[in-house]
């Protein structure tokens, strides 16, 4: 089987699961549609992407439609931030603003207009193939590798931020389930690395190098999407329940900062304080799998506000590990106790608040320096 069968074998199974995936998620009856739309979206762009061997049969050389469906790449890696920022916060809305991330692939298909769209056959042949002396294509290939940077940065700097809103203010699923959405950004990011490096072989004096590494992506992308999906539909409230108004406690301090405290105001904190540590004794909220930050305000009568400082800045503890101690020690108890020898350790992490085994055991450890069934062995 020569390279070129291949190739057209290769792209046809490409372009049929990004869009068999794409239409599935459109279809698929959720609350989460804005997400899975966006995500559709993204796979929409990449079935364009991954279309230029079939669309070159099809057409008899240079065109506007098949430039303008190449620089539908500026459009992924927007849509991809997009869906990201969906995924994080439980309030977000598509809002005329968001017009601008469309700015990049405008420039790009402005930047052609005069010496390309606006000319003829021939005209748009001797730029096709003098194109490593067109100061658009450089111009175009700058853009696209310069926006493709600034947005990847864009994207942890949205999960580095939801991962402590969630760390100061949440204390249900385990922050394992951000693990992997943040191995998937890293993985996207080595294949848009390895387009780079596509590129590059691309305008040098090994062009075949090039088609091959194309083949790679496409088949590793879409096992990539596919294995992404599978994750996030089994994983339907990753993230979600973020509010984006939340502050940073480290913003939260810089407030406080700005107005001097009075000893009134330390004696108030260290009455919440203590109002908080009796009301986790003896009200036991942490046995809710669920609890956030806001329940804890509403049954304590301590601001929001005033509640995440006196957890995360004056226990300097995230609310999530300040709610997990009062869990473990809750398990530990339970440990000790002879009489419950035969309650599974399963059991117990689901009766103390827990709700999967991986996020028992790291805290656990983390609280105590051994495992669970090592801690009941030992007492």
């Amino acid at each position: 089987m020569d390279k070129i069968n291949l190739l057209i074998i290769v792209n046809i199974i490409s372009l049929f699961i990004s869009l068999f995936l794409a239409f599935f998620l459109i279809t698929l009856k959720t609350k989460y549609k804005t997400s899975n739309c966006l995500f559709a979206v993204f796979l929409l762009l990449n079935a364009i992407d991954i279309s230029e061997p079939l669309f070159n049969m099809m057409t008899d050389g240079p065109s506007n439609l098949g430039m303008f469906r190449s620089s539908f790449a500026f459009l992924q890696i927007p849509v991809f931030y997009l869906y990201i920022i969906s995924v994080c916060y439980s309030d977000f809305k598509l809002k005329p603003k968001y017009l601008l991330h469309l700015l990049p692939f405008l420039i790009a298909n402005l930047v052609l207009l005069p010496r390309f769209y606006t000319v003829d056959a021939v005209s748009k042949m001797s730029f096709i193939q003098n194109r490593q002396n067109m100061i658009e294509f450089q111009f175009i290939h700058i853009l696209i590798h310069l926006q493709i940077v600034i947005y990847i940065i864009a994207v942890f700097r949205v999960l580095r931020k939801s991962k402590k809103l969630y760390l100061e203010n949440y204390a249900g699923k385990s922050i394992s389930s951000y693990n992997w959405l943040f191995q998937f950004t890293i993985v996207l990011t080595i294949l848009y690395t390895v387009a780079l490096l596509k590129n590059i072989f691309k305008f040098s004096d090994y062009p075949q190098i090039s088609e091959w590494i194309k083949i790679g992506l496409w088949v590793s992308s879409l096992f990539i999407f596919c294995w992404y999906l599978f994750k996030a539909l089994n994983n339907p409230g990753l993230f979600r329940n973020i509010d984006s108004k939340l502050k940073l406690v480290s913003e939260l301090v810089s407030e406080e900062k700005k107005n001097e405290q009075s000893p009134e105001h330390e004696r108030e904190y260290n009455e919440e304080l203590l109002n908080l540590k009796k009301y986790m004794v003896e009200r036991k909220p942490y046995l809710n799998s669920s609890l956030t930050i806001q329940d804890v305000s509403n049954e304590t009568g301590i601001p929001v506000r005033d509640l995440s400082l006196l957890i995360n800045h004056q226990l300097g503890q995230h609310f999530y590990d300040f709610v997990n101690t009062y869990r473990i020690e809750s398990a530990m108890n339970i440990l000790k106790d002879n009489t419950k020898s035969k309650v599974t350790i399963l059991e117990i992490l689901y009766e103390v608040g827990f709700n999967s085994k991986s996020s028992f055991n790291t805290a656990f450890k983390k609280h105590t320096g051994n495992t669970p069934t090592f801690y009941r062995k030992s007492v």
